[in-house]
């Protein structure tokens, strides 16, 4: 196998280093240094110093972008010690775990491919002179866009497990603390795509797209699409769009044309010759639309869950049930208590961790009764999960699952995002999945025991959903 994928599949765990947090936030404020005039910084010298820290640092994303530029001898000058330090941590060519920041949003990014996607945005857009010009034209032709942020590392993914052999995709993670973020440890086997890379990738692509048509600082570009001050109320920001952003961009059938076209680029390149050695245009063209249609299901069409590790999560009190699957059944709930809907992740994090107080502490239950939580911040909150019997719809909790939307919506709905959030995505992909019935049946909580949830404007509602009895 080659060095680099090596370094891709391989697992570091090292303990905090009393760096400044691994949040975006600690991020933005190093751009806002270094492109900062009057602290000796360009707005234009941060692509190259990512690329000579070891951003890019695959066959195809250099013979995309070109070679890297030689390292720095020394910390910019606008730099302290310590954040320089951190960048170089960011930046070097390590497991891509390492390589993560947490955003405001509770997602965890990973740098590399963010940065890349960045750079090739510039270049398409005229944004960098000088030994940063625009992409070489390469062939076969190729996106550069996608190339340098998802299509490599998708296909070269998908082509070492095609017998089978390791996962392809993810997995996730959890912070081991979200106020000062230091570590940051998968909770399965590793793939070359974990899910930190596929949200760095599709960012990358989204922002590059954007710098293409009208080049920004970057600070200010990340400061806008993530939002300032980590885990704060203000909102729902951009980032939790980017699943619908880059679907927008690499669909219908655009994302298999580019990985098929990277993996052609790869064939040719020295490093990666033997990786395609005996590997037929079928065969690629295969791997391609096995890739691009895992790819797109599972972080274009499905929702984001945000891990019980993530929010803070007490342990299960006793020994949970497994539920039998797939189920027939799905109930709809509201939270009432908070009643009122939570737009970011602290906020939905915090009205996750209180329910689970309550729901533990007052009522006795052996955990947050809730299979899934739903967020206005554009995420779901596991709860139970997919696999534990809940205590949410009393007589039928082996029978379907429970999710709960946070808040009273008795006399207003959630907004529209929200409501598809479950409709048009949780839903079908839990049918895909296998975990419920394709003939599956949608119920309010109210049809099946004495209580007003989910309110009367929600229940008005899920009675046009799919499923509905």
């Amino acid at each position: 196998m080659f060095p680099w994928l090596l370094l891709v599949l391989s697992l570091c765990a090292r303990p905090g280093t009393g760096l400044p947090p691994r949040h975006m936030d600690s991020l933005v404020q190093i751009l806002d240094a270094l492109e900062s005039p009057a602290r000796g910084g360009s707005p234009g010298s941060v692509p190259a110093l990512a690329r000579a820290l070891g951003v890019c640092s695959t066959p195809g994303c250099r013979a995309v972008l070109g070679e890297p530029p030689e390292p720095p001898p020394g910390p910019p000058a606008a730099l302290p010690p310590e954040q320089w330090q951190l960048l170089r941590e960011l930046l070097r060519a390590e497991p891509p775990e390492r390589r993560a920041v947490l955003a405001p949003d509770g997602s965890t990014v990973a740098l590399g491919p963010l940065l890349a996607g960045i750079e090739a945005g510039l270049r398409l857009g005229g944004g960098l002179g000088g030994p940063l010009g625009p992409p070489p034209t390469l062939r076969p032709p190729l996106d550069p866009l996608l190339a340098v942020t998802v299509a490599e590392v998708l296909g070269t993914s998908f082509l070492l497990a095609r017998g089978g052999d390791g996962a392809a995709l993810g997995p996730g993670g959890c912070w081991d603390d979200v106020d000062d973020p230091q570590n940051y440890t998968l909770t399965g086997p590793p793939s070359p795509l974990p899910d930190a890379v596929a949200n760095g990738a599709m960012d990358g692509a989204v922002l590059g797209a954007r710098l293409a048509r009208e080049p920004a600082p970057l600070a200010e570009l990340l400061r806008g699409y993530y939002g300032t001050g980590n885990g704060s109320d203000r909102g729902r920001p951009p980032s939790s769009y980017r699943r619908r952003d880059f679907g927008a961009l690499a669909g219908p059938g655009k994302l298999e044309e580019e990985v098929v076209a990277v993996l052609e680029l790869l064939r040719v390149l020295p490093p990666t010759r033997g990786l395609l050695e005996g590997v037929g245009t079928d065969e690629v063209a295969a791997v391609a639309r096995r890739a691009a249609g895992e790819f797109t299901r599972r972080y274009v069409e499905c929702p984001t869950i945000v891990p019980r590790c993530m929010w803070g999560a007490r342990p299960y009190r006793g020994t949970p049930s497994l539920l039998s699957l797939p189920l027939g059944s799905v109930f709809i709930h509201h939270t009432l208590e908070p009643g009122t809907p939570c737009r970011s992740f602290r906020a939905c994090a915090r009205a996750m961790r209180s329910m689970q107080r309550f729901h533990q502490d007052t009522r006795a239950w052996d955990d947050i009764g809730y299979s899934f939580v739903v967020g206005s911040d554009g995420y779901l909150y596991e709860g139970r999960g997919w696999h534990w019997v809940g205590a949410h719809t009393k007589g039928y909790n082996t029978r379907g699952y429970g999710v709960g939307y946070v808040g009273d919506f008795s006399a207003a709905l959630p907004d529209p995002d929200t409501l598809a959030l479950v409709r048009d995505e949780l839903l079908p992909c839990a049918v895909r999945a296998g975990h419920i019935l394709h003939n599956y049946t949608l119920h309010g909580h109210r049809q099946l025991g004495h209580t007003d949830c989910p309110g009367n404007a929600l229940f008005q509602e899920i009675q046009g959903w799919p499923g509905f009895q």
